[in-house]
């Protein structure tokens, strides 16, 4: 079954609409849709922007005629960024009667609730969580009732593999890892996995750990190394000074990272003089000229007054593919909305047009950014098999 072009439909009102309320008055003939984010705690840099995205897609597709001609009531609850507390919420709208859940944000937040909403039966989207094996259970077989559209780490670390030795011509790699980091060590596997298999080869591999902020050390050993290209797949908190240093201490090779470096205090943290020659995968870019992220970004930027970050893409195509899904279904009994996830096919989101695979993940390319002097110069697509 093809899944219609929703942006197609929904443009003029992306580009039109007024800043509407948030809330829908509830009603008894209404489609329900769950929000689980972190709204609080540590998490809620992550959590806050995609309930944002998720309020706005809702209000467009009720100004656009709701769903099966009913309104979406969106009720929302924070989770604290707190394992117990997401699975409460989970517990908590499914006891008020809602057809689908979106959220959480993290990996640890999203694990938590699958037994409840596996249970419950009910048709779930985590945005953001890119951990290997999330849909699946310890077996290897897929979890019914839950879907993502992110791609995995593994994925992302593979495109860097590939784009490194065939994009950027380059065969010798040094690789600087975060030990502490389950993330970090499972795009570093994947890089150097397709990066072998492609000719390249490591020639170096070091390690630090979240917090560090003296790279001196790690960084001298690289000095006297002969490389092409350094890949750092960390979090922008270290990467961002682990560049400044490294530029500073004459250290210019090519820089590659992974979809953690996706903030701008990873430019504060460097130095835009010293973020030159610097890519990373990602999910979203702001710099797309499609008519419907820029209708996005005017929209986003017309209800907040702010720039949408990657979490508000993800979180923004999750509820309009829950909502394409349930326009597609026969009916709203959870066994149809799932079964027209699973049967998506060419969903056009800000984020990429995909299918859905037989695990439930989207298949989709990566984004390679190109950053110099601190700002985005390019943007390429990135697909592997």
């Amino acid at each position: 079954m093809m899944c219609r072009k929703m942006f197609a439909a929904l443009l003029p009102t992306l580009l039109l609409l007024n800043p509407l309320s948030s809330s829908v008055a509830a009603a008894e003939d209404t489609v329900k849709i769950g929000g689980n984010f972190e709204l609080t705690g540590g998490a809620a840099s992550y959590g806050t922007p995609m309930d944002e995205a998720t309020q706005l897609a809702i209000e467009l597709k009720n100004a656009d005629g709701g769903i099966k001609g009913k309104q979406i009531e969106y009720i929302n609850y924070d989770n604290k960024s707190d394992l117990t507390e997401a699975t409460s919420v989970a517990t908590r709208l499914i006891d008020q009667g809602v057809h689908a859940i979106l959220g959480p944000a993290p990996t640890g937040d999203a694990k938590a609730t699958i037994p409840v909403v596996s249970q419950a039966g009910l048709p779930s989207i985590f945005p953001a969580v890119t951990g290997n094996g999330v849909t699946l259970d310890s077996s290897g077989k897929v979890l019914d009732w839950i879907f993502r559209v992110c791609f995995e780490d593994q994925y992302q670390g593979k495109a860097a593999g590939a784009y490194v030795v065939d994009q950027l011509g380059a065969k010798k790699v040094a690789i600087l890892v975060d030990q502490s980091l389950d993330y970090s060590q499972g795009l570093a596997k994947a890089f150097q996995a397709e990066l072998e298999a492609k000719g390249g080869q490591v020639v170096a591999q070091e390690a630090y750990a979240s917090g560090d902020t003296d790279f001196s050390a790690v960084l001298t050993s690289l000095l006297v190394q002969d490389f092409d290209v350094l890949y750092v797949p960390g979090y922008y908190t270290e990467v961002g000074l682990l560049i400044k240093q490294a530029r500073e201490m004459g250290l210019n090779q090519i820089i590659v990272g992974g979809d953690g470096l996706a903030s701008p205090t990873l430019v504060e943290l460097a130095g835009a003089e010293n973020v030159n020659d610097l890519y990373y995968t990602s999910h979203f870019s702001s710099n797309s000229d499609s008519a419907e992220v820029q209708a996005f970004l005017k929209a986003y930027q017309d209800k907040y007054g702010k720039e949408p970050d990657t979490f508000a893409a993800l979180a923004f195509d999750a509820a309009n593919l829950m909502m394409d899904a349930m326009e597609r279904a026969d009916s709203l009994d959870a066994k149809d909305i799932k079964q027209a996830l699973e049967e998506t096919k060419a969903f056009t989101g800000v984020t990429g047009t995909f299918d859905m695979d037989r695990d439930h993940n989207p298949i989709k390319p990566a984004l390679m950014l190109k950053l110099t002097n601190g700002k985005v110069e390019a943007v390429e697509e990135v697909l592997v098999q």
